[in-house]
């Protein structure tokens, strides 16, 4: 019998009616840390709080009274002592031993904190196996299926009854058996499977991604002896996961500044672009608040914005300003949406900053271009593709007589004379592959029928990828520079003189009718041929043209012309530069004038001036009204002064005074035109004597023919 009772695993204690504890065994000495002579002999209430002394007296005077076994604690929590002082919930049950002459009462103390844990434990288990959204599955070492919840059944979609005693592989997907095989091999040495990312096969063969834990079961004594599985479908998580990784890759890649921040305005995420934008790195901007980045004079904002995202209104396209690290305030527009939780909480704000900077900066040139536009004195049109017309500025109405409600999205035919129509396809063709229309002259008509010369200047009209979508048209009537041009080309060829423009490589590129005859080529032989060959000093020529592009003025350069007859004509060439509207020169204008009877002229001057210094008779030239302006040699011989005493003086110093209206009368018949021959009179000499000459006055006329002089010749008579 003693031997029993030390078997149990219960607390055993023995006591009198009196409560005397006369036997325990192990299990008391281990749970209440007493050994079992310090218990034996001594009273029960050595294992009783003082507090309960009476209710403990009270259960063994109601057992004793009615002696069969009961649970006194049931229902009823009781309170023991241990030998440390510390106290123990305890569950008591009382019974009745036959000793032969003694009665034994044997009470069972059991730890019920343990009990009802585990009691509890086992029933939360059950409850959350049974309600679980998780698949949890029980298996043998070996793989086959032991236990199959609810929520095992919905995921799989195997009943328990078809699923329980089969290979727990049948979930798992052919190129994976090893998988499946490792952990098996892993729980049997007693390690557990943590969140293995796999995938499983449902029962209509469709495959869902999984998060599998598993984990060694073991009996009372350690021993493995099966497996728990918990599965947990990830779809509706990976699809989660994958958003928000699309969304941060589009946070972290956006142009625009994304700031995320609490109720109060305290920021709690910063993009990179954010930092781009205000110059703060994430480190130090989160968690401060978002005034930081607000003027001074728009604090307010803040607080506007708030108490409509609290209202669950968003904040749509609001342009404001926003200030930078460094102190700079710049305009952005603003987006900024309520955060809720998932119970639809909000519980902060997304907010979207974008720089418009740059779109205010391309809204004012835009504004500034269209004011152009609208005031420029060129007609501007726009073309698209196919070639109709989408703009139409005032001076286009102008200049053609259509209104732009007549023109725009009408095709461009109308403006293009007969035999030109082939112009404007070629032209969008060069312009939808990108190409820039240098500006060219063409002729274009008006709405009255009239045809009129225009520069054309055509430009691609690209879209925000750069991809041509039309033709900006610039034109400029140039009827007045036509008629200017025509006019300037009337006095070329009105000119006298040879003109010739000549190209920096002295190749002819224009020149009029003078310089044709007096070279004797036409035209088209003359044009793009090296000047010099035309003239007999071909090294002056060039020299001419090296002097006149390094910017020197060259003023009557001798050469000569050689006529394709082989004649030459004298010339004095002047040239100067000509040049672009931009200053640059673009070749050299020469004007030759030619000098051959000029020189021949001055030729026989010369001969003329020769004979009359050498030449015996006296030779005096007059104006009209007597005053002397040549006296030659044979003069101051025959009236004894020199040239120097007498030009400018009155002739009447050399006519005696009963002479003095002979004078008159000779210079009043050569006024007329008159010569007069063989006159014989007297003069006088300086020193007073007189003496008997014969004279001939004739008249001297400029190269219009005017009289201007007269010449006298006088020979001293015998």
């Amino acid at each position: 019998m003693e031997s029993l009772l030390e078997a149990v695993p219960d607390a055993l204690v023995g006591m009198d009616q009196e409560g005397v504890i006369r036997f325990v065994n192990r299990q008391t000495e281990a749970l209440f840390g007493y050994d079992r002579d310090q218990l034996i002999g001594r009273h029960i209430d050595i294992l009783v709080p003082e507090t309960l002394y009476v209710v403990y007296a009270q259960h063994r005077e109601d057992y004793f009274t009615d002696p069969r076994t009961r649970s006194s604690g049931l229902d009823l929590e009781l309170t023991a002592r241990m030998r440390d002082g510390r106290d123990l919930s305890v569950n008591i049950s009382m019974s009745s031993i036959d000793t032969g002459d003694v009665l034994l009462v044997i009470t069972a103390r059991r730890d019920v904190i343990k009990q009802r844990r585990a009691v509890e434990g086992a029933q939360l288990t059950a409850a959350i196996v049974e309600f679980s959204d998780d698949a949890i599955i029980g298996s043998t070492l070996e793989g086959v299926v032991t236990s199959w919840n609810p929520a095992a059944e919905r995921m799989y979609g195997y009943p328990s009854q078809e699923i329980i005693g089969t290979y727990v592989g049948r979930l798992s997907l052919q190129h994976r058996a090893s998988e499946l095989k490792d952990c098996l091999a892993r729980l049997k040495a007693g390690q557990a499977v943590e969140r293995l990312e796999t995938v499983r096969a449902r029962r209509d063969g469709t495959v869902f991604p999984a998060s599998i834990t598993m984990a060694p079961i073991r009996d009372e004594d350690g021993a493995i002896v099966g497996v728990s599985v918990i599965c947990r479908d990830v779809t509706e998580q990976r699809k989660a996961l994958e958003a928000a990784q699309r969304m941060a890759a589009i946070v972290d890649s956006s142009h625009d500044a994304i700031i995320s921040g609490s109720l109060d305005g305290i920021i709690t995420s910063w993009n990179p672009a954010a930092e781009a934008m205000y110059g703060y790195s994430g480190r130090e901007i989160v968690g401060k608040s978002i005034r930081l980045v607000i003027p001074s004079g728009r604090t307010l904002e803040i607080a506007t914005i708030l108490g409509r995202i609290n209202e669950g209104q968003a904040v749509e396209d609001f342009e404001t300003v926003r200030v930078r690290r460094d102190g700079t305030e710049f305009p952005v527009s603003l987006t900024i949406s309520p955060i809720r939780d998932t119970g639809g909480a909000i519980v902060g704000t997304s907010a979207i900053h974008h720089d418009m900077t740059a779109y205010w900066g391309r809204l004012e040139i835009a504004q500034r271009l269209a004011a152009i536009v609208e005031s420029s004195g060129d007609a501007i049109i726009g073309r698209r593709l196919d070639g109709t017309i989408m703009s139409w500025n005032p001076a286009a109405e102008s200049m053609f007589g259509y209104s732009s409600a007549e023109m725009i999205g009408e095709p461009a035919l109308c403006l293009i004379p007969p035999g030109r129509s082939d112009e404007i396809p070629a032209g969008l063709a060069r312009i939808e592959a990108g190409q820039f229309a240098e500006c060219s002259e063409t002729r274009l008509v008006r709405k009255d029928g009239t045809v009129f010369p225009v520069s054309i200047t055509v430009s691609p009209i690209r879209d925000e990828n750069g991809a041509p979508v039309g033709a900006s048209v610039i034109l400029r009537d140039r009827t007045e520079q036509e008629h200017a041009a025509q006019y300037a080309r009337s006095l070329i060829e009105a000119a006298l003189d040879p003109l010739i423009m000549v190209g920096p490589d002295g190749s002819i590129s224009d020149l009029n009718e003078a310089a044709v005859k007096i070279i004797g080529l036409s035209r088209d032989e003359l044009s793009g041929s090296d000047f010099t060959q035309y003239v007999t000093e071909p090294d002056s020529a060039s020299e001419v043209l090296r002097r006149v592009l390094a910017q020197e003025s060259v003023v009557n350069a001798p050469l000569t012309v050689r006529h394709r007859n082989g004649s030459l004509t004298r010339v004095l060439c002047n040239a100067s530069a000509y040049r672009d509207s931009a200053g640059n020169v673009l070749g050299v204008l020469a004007v030759a004038r030619d000098v051959t009877e000029h020189l021949l002229r001055d030729e026989a001057v010369q001969e003329v001036a020769s004979m009359v210094e050498f030449i015996d008779e006296a030779i005096i030239g007059t104006t009209l009204d007597g005053v002397v302006t040549s006296w030659n040699p044979a003069a101051t011989r025959m009236h004894g002064y020199s040239a120097d005493e007498v030009l400018g003086r009155s002739i009447g110093f050399v006519i005696p005074d009963d002479r003095a209206d002979e004078v008159a009368a000779i210079l009043a018949r050569v006024s007329a035109g008159q010569v007069v021959r063989g006159l014989e009179t007297v003069r006088l000499r300086k020193d007073g004597t007189v003496f008997p000459v014969l004279i001939t006055v004739a008249p001297v006329r400029d190269p219009g023919g005017a009289i201007v002089g007269s010449t006298a010749i006088g020979r001293e008579r015998n």
